[in-house]
C-alpha cells in the first residue's frame, strides 16, 4: 500500500490540475455563451428602439401634416369659453 499511497500525491496534483483547468474551460465556455446570448439581446432591443423611433418620427410626420393649425387654434377657443362660463357663473 505504501507503493500506492506514494503515487497519490503524484497523481493528486495532476489529477487536480486538469480538473481545475477543466473547470475553467467549462467556465469559460459558459461565460461566452451567456456574453453571446447578451450581445444579442442588447442588439434586437436597438433595432426595436430604432423601429419604435421611426414609427414615433412617422407619427409625428403624421400629425404634422394634418394637425399643424389645430393644436393652438382650438386651445385658444376652449380657453376663452372657460373664461366666459366662469364669467357667467
Amino acid at each position: 500500500m505504501d507503493g500506492h499511497d506514494s503515487q497519490d500525491p503524484k497523481q493528486s496534483p495532476a489529477d487536480m490540475t486538469a480538473f481545475v483547468q477543466n473547470l475553467l474551460q467549462q467556465m469559460q465556455s459558459r461565460f461566452q455563451t451567456m456574453s453571446d446570448s447578451i450581445v444579442t439581446k442588447i442588439d434586437d432591443m436597438g433595432n426595436r428602439i430604432n423601429e419604435l423611433e421611426q414609427s414615433i418620427n412617422d407619427l409625428r410626420a403624421e400629425m404634422g401634416v394634418e394637425c399643424s393649425p389645430s393644436p393652438e387654434a382650438p386651445a385658444k377657443p376652449k380657453e376663452e369659453e372657460l373664461i366666459k362660463e366662469e364669467g357667467s357663473a
